[in-house]
């Protein structure tokens, strides 16, 4: 990717990516952690074709797709659900605007089907408003997953939910995943969360961000909580908490 991003205000330009690489195989789930403000999001909105960088390119199966949207499935912080458009419409929406999406009636059944699966069964004439924020996540996350791009963004899909909710949004993510085996490439302050979900981990620096630790993470699969009390767990989240922590104080040292 060798990505480089800046913003231009109106007497300076502010650098927002230097230089950042990163990769993310077939079936893969990365994850990307980083203090907050340091470009994260801003990397997503490129590898979506929100953004064009200044520098660098956005690779995909060997083709160059800087720039193009449509290319990836995306889920944001929020659940983003259309209020007029019932549960399964909702999850039928990626298709409607992809070429690429299977016949209606295909892929209506295809989310019948998913929504049965993550205990949504009976709510597919329901409304956005009518679900709870973790069942809401669920639909959004559907959405995604049933999309036909081989790449999903999660933008922190958790980071508004309780602890208790998030937990069982996250042992669902696992489960789900397992099943399906999408490369996924996941942003999170959650250190925890990263190495509970993710196959490797990235490490970003503070803006303009670049790769400063890339984490394996070790742990066979299918993964349970019960690894989060593990020595070598807690050991792994000690380490990149510590380069965190080191980043930022560099940002506080420079203000």
């Amino acid at each position: 990717m060798n990505v480089h991003a800046s913003f231009r205000e109106r007497r300076s330009t502010l650098p927002v990516l230097d230089g950042l690489s990163l990769t993310v195989e077939q079936g893969e789930f990365v994850a990307i952690v980083g203090p907050s403000g340091c470009g994260k999001s801003t990397l997503f909105h490129i590898i979506g074709g929100l953004l064009k960088p200044q520098g660098g390119q956005i690779l995909m199966n060997g083709q160059d797709v800087t720039g193009q949207r449509g290319k990836i499935s995306y889920m944001p912080q929020q659940p983003a659900l259309f209020p007029w458009r019932t549960i399964e419409d909702n999850v039928l929406l990626a298709g409607e605007v992809s070429a690429d999406a299977p016949p209606r009636a295909e892929a209506l059944a295809d989310a019948r089907k998913w929504l049965s699966s993550v205990g949504l069964a009976g709510f597919e004439q329901a409304y956005p408003h009518m679900l709870s924020g973790g069942m809401q996540q669920r639909v959004a996350f559907l959405r995604a997953l049933l999309s036909p791009q081989e790449l999903m963004l999660l933008d922190e899909p958790f980071s508004a939910l309780d602890a208790l909710t998030r937990s069982d949004m996250q042992r669902w993510l696992l489960d789900i995943w397992e099943q399906n085996r999408r490369s996924v490439l996941f942003i999170t302050h959650n250190i925890e969360e990263a190495l509970l979900l993710a196959d490797r981990i990235y490490v970003l620096s503070n803006r303009p961000a670049a790769v400063i630790h890339e984490v394996d993470v070790p742990f066979d699969r299918p993964r349970r909580e019960a690894i989060t009390e593990e020595s070598a767990f807690l050991e792994r989240k000690r380490q990149i908490s510590q380069w965190m922590r080191e980043e930022q104080q560099k940002t506080r040292l420079s203000k």
